[in-house]
């Protein structure tokens, strides 16, 4: 019987592509989900100081939801490094001038922040519209409760 805890790294992982329609997904529950499968935390082969998490290619994007009032009420601010540089902006605003960006932001502020935490965001693909350009790597739907 073999004790041993496998690590893998990342080279040795066989990484698969999913897609994910995001319309009338909860922001914060799709987010999560990305965020794990990005990571590699489905995975039994799960290992913390190595990208063992396969890609995610998420469509329709604009059309995610928000609970509550936050479609009013969220704010996304961040700060120019110069006097008075405090900038912010509303969630439907975001979604007006970069209807991707919303995903994107929370998927990205739930990974490590480090250059693993980089390297795994760099293997999210987000669209506004139902289309996408990776039909080569044949991804599989992946399905979420509503």
């Amino acid at each position: 019987m073999n004790a041993k805890t496998p690590f893998l790294t990342a080279d040795q992982v066989d990484r698969t592509w999913w897609v994910v329609d995001a319309t009338d997904l909860v922001l914060g529950r799709l987010a999560t989900r990305i965020a794990t499968i990005l990571q590699g935390k489905h995975r039994p082969t799960y290992t913390p100081n190595a990208d063992t998490g396969d890609f995610v290619i998420v469509v329709n994007a604009e059309k995610v939801r928000v609970t509550g009032n936050k479609r009013l009420d969220k704010t996304y601010d961040w700060y120019t490094y110069h006097p008075g540089g405090r900038k912010e902006v509303t969630y439907e605003e975001m979604l007006e001038k970069h209807p991707t960006r919303p995903i994107e932001l929370a998927v990205r502020r739930m990974l490590p922040k480090s250059r693993l935490g980089r390297k795994m965001f760099s293997k999210l693909k987000v669209y506004a519209g139902p289309e996408h350009p990776h039909h080569a790597q044949q991804p599989r739907p992946l399905e979420l409760d509503a």
